[in-house]
């Protein structure tokens, strides 16, 4: 069977990555790893384990090496990586290199990112994320939810211009509904799982309707009133949601 065009691009990529800095590992995590990738619309959400701190030097090898992938591969669009330095992998506040939104920076690996995978991360070169990471405190994962949801989230409901756009209802309700399901059961859940727990939850039927046919089918247009009704009705409702979540009481992993 032919490889896809999502394999190719993993597979040029760890090829290359190894000759411009010291790797140790390469996993994958995100909805590649939990089975519900979407090819041309999920992120390629990569971890590289690596020996060294990257300087100056080996940084713009690795931009080089990104940036070329990005003009040459349709497929490397949403590939996005950290590296991370193998001393540091249990300094869970660190910050650590990344390639994202087309761009060098440098942001933490979550406690979700973590949990994602332990449990189930693919490897696409060397050590599996077992035989290296560090295992998670207990509350560590629920900690950084709640946090998450009390500072970013719920200040970002009273934003309303946000909620115009596609991304801002897409990810405040499927956020929504994986952070519930994680604080009262203790598990992760996929973004196709989060759509039907949102219909549990209550969220307003057509909006789920939206946000799955962005993931999975053809969305149709959404004209300017529709858009300013849901993006009322998304707000509010992630602003409930997102109160009654932080109300539950946790449930130990």
């Amino acid at each position: 069977m032919a490889a896809t065009e999502t394999e190719l691009v993993l597979e040029r990529f760890v090829s290359e990555v190894q000759l411009a800095v010291p790797i140790v590992a390469v996993w994958a995590h995100g909805s590649l790893a939990l089975g519900d990738f979407q090819p041309g619309r999920s992120d390629l959400d990569l971890i590289a384990v690596v020996e060294i701190p990257l300087d100056g030097e080996l940084r713009d090898r690795l931009a080089g090496i990104h940036q070329r992938l990005l003009d040459e591969e349709p497929a490397a669009a949403e590939l996005h990586c950290s590296y991370m330095v193998r001393t540091a992998l249990s300094e869970a506040e660190t910050s650590h290199v990344t390639w994202a939104h087309s761009m060098l920076l440098e942001r933490p690996v979550t406690p979700v990112t973590r949990r994602e995978l332990l449990d189930g991360g693919l490897t696409l070169h060397g050590p599996s994320p077992a035989e290296l990471l560090p295992p998670l405190t207990q509350g560590q994962l629920e900690d950084f939810i709640r946090r998450d949801l009390a500072e970013f989230w719920l200040p970002a409901t009273g934003k309303p211009l946000l909620w115009m756009r596609d991304i801002w209802v897409d990810l405040g309700l499927l956020v929504l509904a994986r952070a519930t399901v994680t604080l009262r059961d203790g598990r992760l859940i996929t973004k196709g799982e989060a759509l039907a727990e949102l219909v549990e939850l209550g969220a307003p039927a057509d909006v789920v309707r939206d946000i799955h046919d962005r993931r999975y089918a053809n969305p149709t247009p959404t004209s300017r009133l529709r858009r300013i009704r849901r993006a009322m009705r998304a707000r509010a409702f992630v602003r409930r949601g997102i109160k009654r979540t932080l109300a539950m009481g946790s449930s130990p992993v």
